[in-house]
């Protein structure tokens, strides 16, 4: 098939990329390069893809329509995957106009594409985050999720609403997924994992929020790839939701429009996963303990049945193998 993917060069859009081409489809990625973070990091996934004579790339804002179109009109895509997406929660407290730009109007640009191509399938990537202040757990996706406590939770929220209007004036076949701390090789420096095994290695402290009194639900990167790739087949078609003992389906009862938990279901404690990483290193870490900050949550925990109804999957990657293939990458592959 042929594939329009936002977001090549980051962290996610780059194994999803990879696993499709090595599927053998032809993926148009997009992908504006922004200064987030290390471009190099950008520039070393990018060229890993450009390996395959069915990738292609196109670097151009999503703000920007024209671009936009443009590589549409290149992938006249069977599948458009929207990965791309101003990320952080913490970098939203200090620029929240790339949030509004980004996760907004390019979700926008994004959405009126797809009106225009009528691709067979539209799959929009979310967050955990969009659960926002609510205490009960696990997370289903079933539950309100009106309550965002940072605007970057905020504006994906407002994306899967936008595109459930679309999928129901267009009747486009629309499927939004979250996603609950995705971790792995090639992963983006501000995140834990990288923050962390970078200090032990060279001898910095760790800030460790919450005092270390935070769980999550971690994903493993090969894992997530897999639960988008089987939920790609998994078309919505309104009118006909999924019978399941253990899963309520998400389908709208007046779009082709559904919402699934990418997750496993498994929590671990932030200590627990600190000590995980000293285990990999060989190497004990000098720990900064911190209050909580503005836009964290003690804890996630997915309920993972709807995707498991949804594609037979589940993933179930232990957290202590996930680690060790990020410190053999960060230690062998990472660009320098």
């Amino acid at each position: 098939m042929r594939f329009l993917v936002t977001g090549t060069a980051g962290f996610i859009g780059f194994h999803l990329a990879r696993r499709l081409l090595n599927d053998g489809h032809f993926v148009v990625g997009f992908d504006g390069m922004t200064p987030y973070y290390d471009i190099r990091l950008k520039e070393a996934r990018h060229t890993i893809l450009a390996r395959s004579n069915g990738f292609q790339a196109r670097i151009g804002m999503l703000e920007d329509m024209k671009a936009l179109e443009q590589a549409a009109a290149a992938a006249e895509p069977d599948v458009i995957v929207h990965l791309a997406a101003q990320a952080g929660v913490r970098y939203s407290l200090e620029n929240p106009r790339a949030y509004v730009d980004s996760n907004l109007t390019g979700s926008f640009n994004v959405l009126e594409v797809a009106r225009q191509i009528n691709p067979r399938h539209l799959l929009l990537a979310s967050t955990s985050s969009a659960y926002g202040a609510n205490e009960k757990m696990p997370f289903v996706e079933t539950d309100k999720a009106d309550h965002p406590i940072t605007l970057y939770a905020a504006t994906k929220k407002a994306m899967e609403v936008m595109s459930h209007s679309y999928a129901h004036l267009w009747k486009l076949p629309t499927t939004c997924f979250r996603f609950f701390t995705v971790y792995g090789p090639w992963g983006r420096p501000d995140m834990a994992l990288f923050k962390f095994v970078d200090g032990i290695v060279n001898d910095r402290p760790i800030d460790i929020y919450g005092h270390g009194e935070m769980r999550r639900d971690f994903t493993y990167i090969d894992d997530l790839v897999e639960g988008i790739v089987r939920l790609i087949g998994c078309v919505p078609v309104e009118g006909e939701p999924i019978r399941s003992a253990h899963a309520t389906d998400t389908l709208s009862p007046v779009a082709p429009w559904r919402l699934v938990n990418i997750a496993g279901g498994h929590t671990v404690d932030l200590l627990d996963f600190v000590e995980i990483i000293e285990r990999c290193l060989g190497k004990k870490a000098i720990r900064n303990m911190l209050p909580m900050q503005k836009g964290d949550v003690p804890a996630t925990y997915a309920d993972y049945h709807l995707l498991e109804a949804l594609t037979g999957f589940r993933p179930s990657t232990p957290v202590a193998q996930g680690v060790e293939a990020f410190v053999r990458w960060y230690q062998t592959e990472r660009p320098r």
